[in-house]
């Protein structure tokens, strides 16, 4: 039986909160402590990992549902949800989960995805003038700030500036198993 990982979704009312920074800082210093990361991010745009003149890219657009690039350093796997019968209108986190290869991670972080039922970091720039998504998301275990929140919270605050107090409170996390897994086998 597959060992189950912990998820930790990490989010904002909007973009450019730094989300994405935050978890490229995470990566290496979980790395420190022989965590070893895997992360899904939610995009709000159609995207792409191929480009017009390579071969995986002429076989997808000559109509391949799926597109698995290989090689012996790494493969992806794309999946063309346009081409499928009624394609979903979100990307399912749930199903998502699923594909991570838990031989390969002991954590999955997840950027976005800020409705999901997983738990989450919330990143809070006041200057930025968003509002907070814990008053409204039990789900959020805590809040990740450039500086003091403007709403009074029980949860914990955390230095966005500070990435080890913050990897300190994964590590916390995910010793006292307080991270949901993706046992939804």
């Amino acid at each position: 039986m597959a060992k189950k990982l912990p998820i930790l979704g990490i989010c904002a009312a909007g973009s450019n909160s730094g989300k994405t920074t935050l978890i490229n800082k995470l990566i290496p210093e979980l790395a420190k402590h022989n965590i070893r990361v895997s992360v899904i991010k939610h995009a709000h745009h159609k995207f792409d990992i191929d480009h017009p003149g390579k071969d995986s890219y002429e076989i997808r657009e000559a109509g391949a549902v799926q597109t698995l690039v290989a090689s012996g350093k790494r493969w992806a796997l794309i999946t063309e949800m346009q081409r499928t019968p009624n394609p979903p209108d979100e990307a399912n986190l749930d199903e998502l989960m699923q594909l991570i290869d838990p031989n390969y991670a002991d954590l999955i972080l997840v950027e976005g995805f800020k409705t999901a039922d997983i738990p989450k970091i919330e990143v809070h720039r006041p200057s930025l003038g968003m509002p907070m998504l814990h008053l409204s998301d039990a789900n959020i275990i805590a809040i990740a700030s450039d500086s003091a929140p403007t709403i009074k919270t029980e949860l914990p605050v955390l230095d966005l500036n500070n990435i080890e107090e913050i990897t300190n409170f994964i590590l916390n996390k995910l010793t006292a198993r307080k991270l949901t897994t993706n046992d939804k086998t």
